[in-house]
């Protein structure tokens, strides 16, 4: 049994009714701190040993100890397992919440409460506070998004700062059957594990080049660098001469640290001009979230570069987006 400074100072200042009770103290002890405002209600049954603003640690206990037995949820066990030296997004939010599927426990104000039917296994009841594994936070934050883009974030963040790996979370994902996502996520993984970008690819053919009447480019056509090593364009329009040549790079780096894999695109990129021909660089963002509007910029591109085609929109278009409905004679002849 350990004495109540210890708890207090394991919990950041955070004790419960029962936790004080099995300590030692008497109801009328703990009523009295109360009176004396040494101690400050929280929650039913949860005490803050002060009466200033609380920090989001001392929320996280409270939530946790006012649920008990529960662990930190979500966006909150990964705000406790990556520590202060990021801004998130909820530390002045409610604090997510974990329980054991089949208990009935009322959340208090300021608390996200959700029932899980692998409590034992999920949480780290050793943690302070106790916490969901990292890697199924992650899986359940990405699996919650609203929007892909919010999804792949996540999901990039967590391996980009190195705190797990794709087969780690992989792992998680085999092994969590409630997944309303579970094919998209796992793709998104591959992506991550394996460096490629097919699930940007496929983005770009669905949301961008065919529901916009785009000319079908070339996928991955073999090409050498300006020192005779071979490499592979993502996407190549256009005709056999070569200032019509247009390229199209699918960026699917999720991870955008390594200087190398940067100074690697700038010279894919120079090499395309030096032989006359022309590359843009689109990412997750300018194919899942402004595919129209990507699309509407290719096609002003390609008929800039010598296509006679010309692209229309498509039934997600926003109905503001002025499209050119045939090429100009200008651009005809400068073709």
């Amino acid at each position: 049994m350990l004495p109540i400074d210890q708890i207090l100072t394991d919990q950041d200042g955070v004790i419960s009714r029962r936790q004080a009770l099995t300590a030692g103290l008497t109801p009328t002890q703990v009523a009295r701190r109360l009176r004396r405002r040494e101690w400050a209600t929280v929650h039913t049954g949860v005490y803050l040993n002060h009466n200033g603003p609380l920090s989001w640690r001392q929320r996280a206990w409270a939530a946790v100890l006012a649920c008990w037995p529960a662990a930190l949820d979500g966006d909150s066990a990964r705000r406790a397992h990556e520590g202060p030296g990021r801004i998130y997004a909820d530390d002045s939010g409610p604090s997510h919440i974990m329980i054991a599927h089949g208990r009935k426990v009322r959340a208090p104000t300021g608390v996200r409460l959700r029932r899980v039917r692998r409590f034992a296994e999920l949480a780290q009841m050793n943690l302070s506070p106790p916490r969901m594994r990292y890697d199924h936070a992650i899986l359940t934050i990405a699996d919650q998004t609203t929007n892909d883009m919010s999804a792949i974030a996540v999901l990039a963040d967590a391996c980009g700062g190195r705190r797990t790996t794709a087969a780690r979370l992989m792992s998680a994902l085999e092994s969590t059957p409630r997944l309303s996502r579970r094919r998209w996520v796992s793709q998104i993984l591959d992506d991550v594990a394996q460096g490629t970008c097919s699930v940007l690819e496929h983005g770009y053919l669905d949301l961008v080049e065919r529901p916009h009447g785009l000319p079908r480019g070339l996928r991955q056509v073999e090409a050498r660098d300006s020192v005779g090593r071979r490499m592979f364009r993502d996407v190549t329009y256009g005709g056999s001469r070569p200032r019509w040549r247009q390229h199209v790079e699918l960026d699917g780096r999720l991870d955008h640290s390594r200087v190398a894999d940067r100074e690697r695109d700038l010279d894919r990129d120079l090499d395309a001009a030096v032989n006359l021909e022309d590359s843009v660089r689109l990412g997750y963002g300018q194919v899942f979230r402004r595919g129209c509007h990507t699309a509407n910029r290719l096609d002003l591109l390609f008929a800039r570069r010598g296509w006679t085609g010309a692209g229309h929109p498509c039934p997600q278009c926003p109905p503001g987006l002025t499209w050119r409905c045939t090429p100009t004679e200008e651009e005809l002849g400068s073709s």
